[in-house]
């Protein structure tokens, strides 16, 4: 038949995945640095890890070396700091997570079902929903290997004994949990899920498969042992449970980047295609993604908002509970013509979602960049408290600034008030007692008075930072003359935000008596 090669359809052949792949490691080709919502943040978090102990930084910043579930990206900014710089490497590194999050997919597809399914292309997209878009680069890059470590546990359970498949994993398992714990859980579960299904297949009992699939995770669970034995323990906060208007939030944020009615539109028909699933003879589920993909959605639908710290612990997992479900969609025996369509329409919604994620991104990175001259301003090692306007979480353009305070990080070795620093899940510990409340994430985010997960009033904090810790304010998104204070000096502004030096008359008194002598 013309389309195929070797008895494979067209979106089965190697070149089909190829392109894939390269095609998703377009978006963030352009960009400086990765245009998401944390990313600026993370960034100088490198910039911290990579020169700790030297000056200027360590006047700011403690680093304390442990291992915790949180070190995907930074252990390898780290490793290549010695080739490349910070922002290049992360550049880099994050650029190649969508690529790996695709091929993963379309493997995981092929390992499913012995050929990659017509109706693969439609979960593509996926690889830059919303954890990436909220720059959670960690748990995007363990997302990525879990999908990538449930298509190996599928292959070995048809080519390799348990004994040899359990020795492979425990490596697998601890490699997954340093890049982010959430991504080992989700691991586990996936592989609990999988494991079920292909026991239910060969005839076991419901609760003598579920035995064995839990016995057969079990092993896997030593990293996250070894380190509550070890002392590393989470200190954030455990909380908003049952929010079902948060979660449906999340279900229509799934894809969103820009554009709020194009991109719930595209839920839309995501949603449409399971429901078709679910009631055409002519489609089915393949139960050994299907099964994980339940469990997935059930862990949506039961995990809190924050979790020892860790935000939005429920929407992380769904994007990979829809991803499994979209690639256990098998068209039925017989339909050629429907497999075609369906292969046109998803290879045809992927590549409309390459483009307008260019499109997005780079419009993203615009604004960014726009604030980025106020850092010419900063003399090296100085210490910036930043204001930043947020849009509240139903805001759908979100300029994404609330940590672009980071670069100053990076770039003038500063100190600023946006760095998380929470126990357990980060290794650094601002050195400024003085200035607490505003010494740390997410002391920099102005929200409106009617927002929820509002801390930082703007006026009080321009009243009330300290003095003898920051030298300058940068306020993004509020305009010059907005922070009314008579000890701040604009010496730099844009349509939007603004940078203020901090007149210290004892520290001016001191400097001329200096000059004096």
């Amino acid at each position: 038949m013309q389309g195929e090669i070797d008895g494979l359809h067209w979106w089965q052949t190697r070149w089909f995945v190829l392109a894939a792949i390269l095609a998703s490691g377009l978006p963030l080709l352009w960009p400086a640095f990765p245009p998401l919502l944390d990313m600026p943040g993370h960034i100088g978090l490198y910039r911290i890890m990579a020169e700790a102990g030297q000056a200027p930084l360590a006047q700011h910043y403690a680093v304390h070396h442990a291992l915790i579930g949180n070190l995907g990206v930074e252990g390898l900014v780290l490793a290549l700091h010695p080739l490349l710089d910070v922002e290049p490497a992360t550049h880099l590194i994050v650029g190649l997570i969508p690529p790996l999050t695709v091929a993963a997919m379309l493997w995981l597809a092929r390992e499913a079902h012995g050929r990659i399914p017509a109706t693969a292309p439609f979960a593509l997209p996926l690889a830059f929903a919303l954890p990436l878009q909220l720059g959670f680069v960690n748990f995007a890059l363990a997302a990525a290997l879990a999908l990538a470590g449930l298509a190996l546990w599928i292959r070995l359970g048809r080519t390799a004994r348990p004994l040899v498949r359990i020795a492979i994993f425990l490596p697998i398992a601890g490699v997954v949990w340093l890049c982010h714990s959430f991504g080992w859980a989700m691991l586990g579960l996936f592989i609990f899920g999988a494991e079920w299904a292909i026991r239910r297949e060969r005839g076991e009992t419901r609760w003598r498969a579920a035995l064995w699939a839990g016995l057969g995770c079990l092993p896997m669970a030593w990293p996250q042992l070894l380190a509550t034995i070890g002392g590393v323990g989470l200190a954030g906060d455990t909380g908003d449970w049952f929010d079902l208007t948060a979660k449906a939030q999340w279900i229509a944020s799934l894809l969103r980047e820009r554009w709020k009615f194009y991109d719930v539109a595209c839920v839309i028909l995501l949603a449409l295609l399971l429901w078709t699933a679910v009631r055409s003879r002519r489609l089915s589920f393949a139960p050994v993604l299907g099964v994980p993909a339940v469990l997935g959605l059930a862990a949506f639908l039961l995990l809190p908002r924050l979790y020892a710290g860790g935000a939005y612990v429920d929407m992380r997992i769904l994007p990979g509970a829809i991803v499994l479900a979209l690639l256990a969609i098998r068209v039925g025996p017989g339909e050629e013509a429907l497999s075609r369509r369906l292969s046109l329409f998803g290879t045809g919604f992927f590549a409309l979602r390459i483009v307008t994620s260019i499109v997005a991104l780079a419009l993203f990175a615009r604004e960014q960049q726009a604030e980025l001259p106020a850092l010419a301003l900063l003399p090296s090692g100085s210490a910036v408290l930043s204001l930043v306007d947020e849009p509240s979480t139903a805001s759908w353009d979100n300029p994404r600034l609330g940590h672009i305070a980071g670069i100053a990080i990076a770039r003038r070795r500063v100190f600023t008030n946006e760095q998380w620093a929470i126990a357990g899940q980060q290794l650094i510990v601002p050195l400024h007692p003085r200035a607490t409340p505003l010494d740390r994430d997410p002391s920099q985010l102005v929200r409106r008075p009617d927002a929820p997960y509002r801390q930082t009033d703007f006026d009080q904090a321009i009243t009330g930072f300290d003095r003898g810790t920051f030298d300058y304010v940068w306020t993004v998104g509020f305009p010059a003359g907005r922070a009314h204070a008579p000890d701040l000096m604009p010496i730099w502004s844009n349509a939007r935000s603004a940078l203020y030096r901090v007149a210290h008359p004892q520290k001016a008194r001191l400097s001329s008596a200096t000059s004096r002598r």
